[in-house]
């Protein structure tokens, strides 16, 4: 059995605090408590402690985090109780492997593990088996303007371009710009791991990219910040830390 191996103490805006009770005791695991200070319910798992309180107007979604002593249990017992964790990943490969869901109140949930702990392979090793790269299709009106925008603002170089193609590369990244077309009016979107993200960040910014937000550091070992391109395609870079 899974279980919580870190003490964690918040109080979580909540619309219909009977609602979440029921999600986190039936999904999750959680046993109710007696609220204390004034809180609208109140809920535990081993070290963790969370505050239901009444969701204010200008209350957004929230991110918490949960250190576990075997998170491929954890994701299997939440599924089992009718929840729908997203898959393990190695999210930081010098810290966790972590999952994440979502409460009725739309806050994002982490729960993970440390690598120190033993872990059997989740992803097959890099260089063996069927799949090797991916490479992101950004739709364009224009991919003459596009192929413009991620050379000159955006740092890439062009390894091909045609009226209706470009192949941008940037180090090892390789993005295409493909011309929209009358099946999707949807945009695209890519996570990409770099090396240093402020310094890209700065890069960017100097450059006028339609950079979202300032790097922000997740509480699940990645700092990232997301760019929007001419179309509003939007790339997030990320970098992880210890």
């Amino acid at each position: 059995m899974a279980h919580m191996v870190a003490p964690v103490f918040r109080d979580l805006p909540v619309t219909v605090a009977g609602r979440s009770v029921a999600f986190y005791r039936d999904v999750l695991g959680f046993e109710v408590s007696k609220p204390t200070n004034g809180a609208a319910a109140e809920v535990t798992n081993g070290p963790v402690r969370l505050r239901f309180v009444e969701r204010g107007g200008k209350d957004g979604a929230h991110t918490v985090f949960f250190e576990t002593d075997d998170v491929r249990g954890m994701r299997e017992a939440i599924a089992a109780r009718g929840g729908k964790p997203g898959e393990v990943d190695r999210v930081n490969w010098i810290r966790m492997h972590a999952f994440e869901l979502r409460d009725p109140d739309g806050h994002a949930l982490w729960f993970g593990q440390s690598l120190h702990t033993p872990l059997r392979e989740i992803h097959t090793p890099q260089g063996i088996g069927q799949l090797r790269q991916i490479i992101p299709s950004m739709p364009h009106r224009d991919v003459a303007r596009g192929i413009a925008h991620y050379r000159d603002v955006l740092g890439f170089t062009i390894n091909f371009a045609q009226e209706n193609l470009g192949v941008m590369d940037r180090d090892s990244v390789r993005v295409l710009i493909v011309k929209r077309d009358d099946r999707g009016v949807g945009v695209g979107g890519c996570y990409v791991y770099v090396r240093d993200i402020d310094q890209l960040h700065a890069e960017l910014v100097a450059k006028g990219a339609n950079v979202q937000e300032t790097p922000v550091s997740h509480p699940w070992g990645l700092r990232d910040f997301s760019v929007r391109d001419d179309e509003g395609n939007e790339i997030t870079f990320g970098q992880t830390f210890e």
